[in-house]
This record gives C-alpha cells, sequence and structure tokens, in this order.
C-alpha cells in the first residue's frame, strides 16, 4: 500500500538541505518513491495522513551505544569508585543472555520513543542484542565485544571470534541488521589481538569494526608505556585505521593522530554527554570533521550518559564545540542536525540507505510535534530541533516503511513488560550491592 504524508515541513537533510513547506512525502513499501512541495499527487487507495504542519524528517542515527547496559542507569552516581566496587563485580555475576535481552529492549523502547531509527551497539551476547532490535524494528549494527579484563560471555579470544562468527552467521542477509566486531579498545584487547581483528575485517569487509580509541589518558599512558606511540599509531599499525572502523570518543587526540586517521578515512562517534559527565575532556569535533572525517553522534551507554535519545547529545556537541572555540561560531545547529542524521549514517556506511529523506531510500523518518510552547517561534527550525526539541515531541516514528511509533505509541515492543522486566533486574542489583557494601571494610 502507498503511504502518504501530506501538509508536512519536510526537512529533506539532503546535500541541498531541501526543505518542503508544506510538502509531502510519498512511501510505497519500505521506500520513499516521491516528495514534493505544494499539491501531493492523487493516488488511488492511498493512505493519507495529513501531518498538520508538523516536521517530518529523517530518524536520528545513534552511532554508539551498549544497550544491554541501560539496567545500569543511574546506579551509584555519586561513588568515585563505583566502576569497580559495583559495576564490574555486577557484570560478572549477572551479565547473561537475559539480562543483556532485557536491557536492550529497555534501550529499544527508549530510542524508538525519541526518534531513533538506527543504532550502533557494541556489548556482550550481541546475538541477543540483534533479536531485540530486529523484533523492535531498528535498523543497527550489532558488535560482538572482544576483551581481555574478564568479560562475561568470553574466556579467551578464541571464544571471543567464535561469538563473532555466531552472530555474522545469523544475521547475514537480515534486512535491518548488521553484524559487527567490536574490540573493546586498543589496552584492552593488545595489538596481537588488534592485527587478527583487521586480518579478519579484511575476509569480512561488509561488517564494520566498532572500537573506543582515545577515549582516556588510562589508554594514552598506556600505549607511550608499551608501544612509545600514540594509542591512534598503534591502531595504525595494528593494521585496524579503515573506512570501516567505528571510533567512539576520540578525545586524547594531538594533531598527528587526526591527520592519521584522515589519511585512512575512519569515521568517529563522538558521545559529548557521557564523556562530559565522566569529565574526560571534549571531542575536537570541528577538527575532525574539517580534516574530511565523518562524525556521528552517540549516546554511550545509559550507565555513563543516562539517557540514550539523541535530543539530549545535540545541544552538548554545539556547545562544547562552541566552548572550544571561544565563540558561538563553532559547529553551527544544521552541521549538528546532519552529524545526528546523514552523517552518522555515513559513520555507519548506511547512507545510501537511510539517514536523509530522498527517493530511493529506505523510509526511515519521523514526525516532530509543533505543538508544544517550548518551540516557538521558529526562525530556523535546526536551531529548534538542536536547542528546545526533545523525545516528548517525537510523535511517530517509521523504519523501512513499518510504523514503530504511531500517534505516540511504540507498535513493536510491550513496554509495560519492557519496563516490568527491567524493574526485576534492578531489584536483582539492589540486593548484591547491600551485599557488597556489608562485605567492604
Amino acid at each position: 500500500m502507498t503511504v502518504l504524508l501530506i501538509n508536512a515541513w519536510v526537512a529533506t537533510v539532503d546535500d541541498s538541505l531541501s526543505q518542503h513547506n508544506p510538502g509531502w512525502v510519498q512511501i510505497d513499501g519500505t521506500t520513499i518513491t516521491a516528495l514534493g512541495s505544494g499539491a501531493p499527487p492523487m493516488i488511488e487507495n492511498a493512505e493519507i495522513i495529513d501531518c498538520g504542519g508538523d516536521i517530518v524528517m529523517p530518524g536520528m542515527v545513534n552511532t554508539h551505544c551498549h544497550m544491554g547496559m541501560s539496567v545500569f542507569r543511574g546506579l551509584a552516581e555519586d561513588v568515585d569508585d563505583r566502576l569497580y566496587r559495583y559495576i564490574l563485580p555486577l557484570e560478572r555475576a549477572f551479565v547473561t543472555p537475559e539480562m543483556v535481552r532485557i536491557g536492550s529492549a529497555l534501550s529499544a523502547l527508549e530510542m524508538i520513543e525519541a526518534g531513533v531509527t538506527t543504532v550502533a551497539d557494541m556489548y556482550y551476547f550481541e546475538t541477543e542484542v540483534g533479536h531485540v532490535v530486529a523484533q523492535a524494528g531498528l535498523r543497527a549494527i550489532v558488535g560482538q565485544t572482544l576483551a581481555d579484563f574478564n568479560p562475561p560471555d568470553h574466556a579467551s579470544f578464541v571464544e571471543g571470534f567464535a561469538r563473532v562468527e555466531e552472530l555474522v552467521a545469523l544475521f547475514a542477509g537480515h534486512p535491518l541488521v548488521t553484524a559487527s566486531i567490536a574490540p573493546h579498545a586498543p589496552y584492552s584487547t593488545g595489538r596481537a589481538v588488534m592485527e587478527q581483528v583487521a586480518q579478519w575485517s579484511d575476509a569480512h569487509p561488509a561488517n564494520p569494526v566498532q572500537m573506543h580509541l582515545a577515549e582516556s589518558q588510562l589508554e594514552v599512558d598506556w600505549a607511550r608505556k608499551t608501544h612509545a606511540q600514540s594509542t591512534v599509531a598503534v591502531t595504525r599499525d595494528a593494521g585496524l585505521l579503515k573506512p570501516n572502523l567505528i571510533c567512539a570518543h576520540c578525545l586524547q587526540l594531538e594533531d598527528a593522530d587526526i591527520a592519521m586517521m584522515s589519511e585512512h578515512q575512519v569515521c568517529v562517534a563522538t558521545n559529548p554527554r557521557s564523556n562530559g559527565k565522566a569529565g574526560r575532556g571534549i571531542a575536537p569535533v570541528e577538527k575532525l570533521r574539517n580534516a574530511g572525517l565523518p562524525v556521528g553522534i552517540g549516546s554511550d551507554g545509559a550507565m555513563s550518559g543516562n539517557t540514550l535519545d539523541l535530543f539530549s547529545q545535540l545541544a552538548p556537541v554545539s556547545m562544547f564545540a562552541k566552548l572550544l572555540g571561544g565563540s558561538r561560531k563553532p559547529l553551527p545547529a544544521v552541521d549538528v542536525v546532519r552529524m545526528a542524521t546523514i552523517e552518522g549514517a555515513r559513520v555507519l556506511n548506511l547512507n545510501l540507505k537511510t539517514g536523509s529523506l530522498e527517493p530511493g531510500k529506505q523510509a526511515d523518518m519521523i514526525r516532530i510535534s509543533l505543538a508544544s510552547p517550548r518551540l516557538h517561534p521558529i526562525y530556523d527550525p535546526y536551531s529548534m530541533l538542536v536547542f528546545a526539541a526533545g523525545p516528548s515531541d517525537v510523535t511517530d516514528v517509521m523504519v523501512a516503511g513499518r510504523w514503530l511509533k504511531r500517534a505516540g505509541v511504540v507498535q513493536t515492543l510491550d513496554p509495560h513488560q519492557v519496563l516490568r522486566d527491567a524493574m526485576q533486574i534492578a531489584e536483582k542489583f539492589k540486593a548484591e550491592m547491600v551485599r557488597i557494601d556489608g562485605a567492604t571494610p
């Protein structure tokens, strides 16, 4: 059936930043087949949806997430050593396929509510994440994490690579879900394993690589002490700097590192809220983009950044760049919206399918209500989206022509069941935290 959205403020985020107001979008099956301004075409038996002047735009692309970790949200926020006191012990005790499924469902529900249509995830038991996003209808890159710090789903890198192979086989040819390999970080895998990942990647060019890179001073110090190089140089020499590498965070960078990353055409996922909350620094987003690197926006896990929507990331991305530049000019709102849509899609190598509203692309789009007084007057829709809009303004979400949220109601998940399951996990966490506190002298 043809779906025709009419009377909409269509923000395409295409190369020309075309807008149609009033405009219309025609969807046939999974695909956008036409769009334009003024009177819509007359199509027999089409489902016609009057958008009442609301904005219709591409769905947002979350380029870095740990969906299974949403059950850790808000846990021990004010405890200095919470990572080693609570988080790691809880992960080792409770991260099971069931917990990852429950946490991922909570994350999927949150992101659909907020207009995220595509997500890049990396965590453990990632086959569970793949099943959840497929059921929820999200477009996703799902990355099996490899690490050497006693992770919950593999006792050796041999087992870890076997999990990657299982993930790839399970989602081969899936229309929405793409498997990925995800070495945790240079310091937590080591150069030898990074070289293995590079070789695996060469043999699997359709499957991206995700990795935390230049995230912390600890990582920089490890690279200098162990290899007498920057962490980016270690990654380059391991053969991992390549166009299908999605580098998350990228805070601790010298100009020479950015030049290396540009030379090898890697992609970047910046996570402003998570990094700012941890006091780790500000990513040099403008320098990276000026060097020709695509930079998308990620939420990180809810343990770190609390929220998984991109609206809560948009203003920090812009404001941090303005703080670095000491001016209002750096990273204008229109560029931030690009980063949240088409540029994020480019980071994930999905830009030919999604990220903008254009004929031939997948019908991944959201409708944003303009009913709230908080959004008015609107002199610039991009500024409004970055600095005023929020998840509550998203009324409808579509991926590949399928409604995931319609008239404010999520269609593909049972919100009550998702929340009940998450609260049961939280009760187990609370009991274990009491035990830890009682056992600590």
